[in-house]
């Protein structure tokens, strides 16, 4: 009786163990294919097609300040892998001004087919862009022309630009009068728009690769200084000359310092023709505004001194140097204060540019 249930205990055992290994080759066979499909499809969506860019420009003219808008003749390349797709033809311009006078060229009407089995194509563009430019610290301000372009059929999960290994060149024969040519750089990014432009098959909010070319230029300190403050100087020159005049002749300090006045406006009326309206002080306001302040003290003091009789004219006029002295120290505090501010953040832009 004991041999028999060992044998029946030994059967049943056998059962279970050959039992549990037709389950798990039964679980076997439906895991190898789920895991070959999912790396099949993994394979089959291998992440959004990178797109190499860069760009040389060609020429830069035409700096308008009042419409916030330049001209550049510059050419962009692309290279990519996917013969579906074309970023040449479906590239589209974000910051275009005046869009009807852009003139677009394809060097080649087909992507031309490169020895590793990538494609080429080369976009040559001339015309007008519109960015808005800081007139803070006017005439030392210091601007980036910018470019934007990103692509107008493929968000970021399909397509992403990446900077060639040299991805900005510079003619060397770009003249922009007026203005040094600094530094260029291209930084690429995702650009989110809140909206799915009313088509319900996309996400609420897609994302687009977008490249922005910055170019800096300056301004030449040494001459535009020249220019632009020599001519203040010389009116506020002629404006403390008041002071020296005998006190006898009221006529001719008033006549001059009521000229002197007259003419610096119409010096900040003329300077200031060729700038946007803008809804802030820039460096060259703040200057004349001190300038007004020094005629109007040189003018306050003339005035009152017509009103006293006591001391002589010998007492006037050493009270009018003392003024001199007093009106000038506060000009120069102001001009000081002023440079420094503009100066101050002409340095902390100073790393953004280069």
């Amino acid at each position: 009786m004991t041999g028999f249930q060992s044998r029946f205990f030994l059967l049943i055992a056998g059962l279970v163990c050959f039992a549990g290994l037709l389950w798990g080759s039964i679980a076997i066979g439906q895991d190898v294919p789920a895991a070959a499909e999912a790396a099949t499809a993994e394979a089959a969506s291998p992440g959004p097609e990178e797109v190499v860019t860069g760009v040389y420009i060609n020429d830069i003219h035409e700096l308008d300040f009042r419409t916030h808008s330049y001209a550049v003749d510059f050419y962009v390349w692309f290279r990519w892998r996917n013969k579906d797709i074309n970023p040449a033809k479906t590239m589209e311009f974000m910051n275009r001004s005046a869009p009807d006078d852009h003139v677009r060229e394809l060097l080649y009407e087909e992507p031309k087919v490169l020895p590793d089995g990538s494609f080429y194509a080369i976009v040559r563009n001339q015309g007008r862009f519109a960015t808005k430019l800081k007139l803070e610290n006017y005439p030392f301000d210091r601007q980036d022309l910018v470019i934007l372009f990103e692509d107008s059929a493929n968000g970021v999960g399909a397509q992403v630009y990446r900077a060639d290994d040299k991805p900005v060149t510079l003619s060397g024969s770009i003249v922009l009068p007026g203005f040094g040519i600094e530094t260029a750089r291209l930084e690429i990014g995702a650009h989110q728009y809140p909206t799915n432009f009313g088509d319900p098959t996309v996400g609420a909010e897609d994302a687009y690769s977008r490249a922005a070319v910055s170019i800096a230029i300056s301004r030449p300190m040494t001459a535009l200084s020249v220019k632009t403050f020599l001519p203040i100087l010389l009116i506020m020159a002629c404006a403390g000359l008041v002071l020296f005049i005998r006190p006898a002749f009221i006529d001719a300090r008033v006549g001059l310092g009521i000229t002197a006045l007259l003419t610096l406006v119409a010096l900040q009326l003329a300077g200031g023709s060729s700038l946007p309206e803008v809804d802030y002080l820039t460096m060259v306001d703040k200057v004349y505004l001190a300038s007004y302040g020094f005629i109007m003290l040189v003018l306050f003091r003339v005035v009152r001194a017509s009103w006293r009789d006591s001391g002589g004219e010998a007492a006037i006029a050493r009270a009018d140097r003392v003024w001199f002295a007093l009106i000038v120290l506060l000009y120069v505090v102001a001009l000081t204060g002023i440079t420094a501010d503009s100066f101050g953040e002409l340095m902390r832009a100073a790393p953004l540019a280069a």
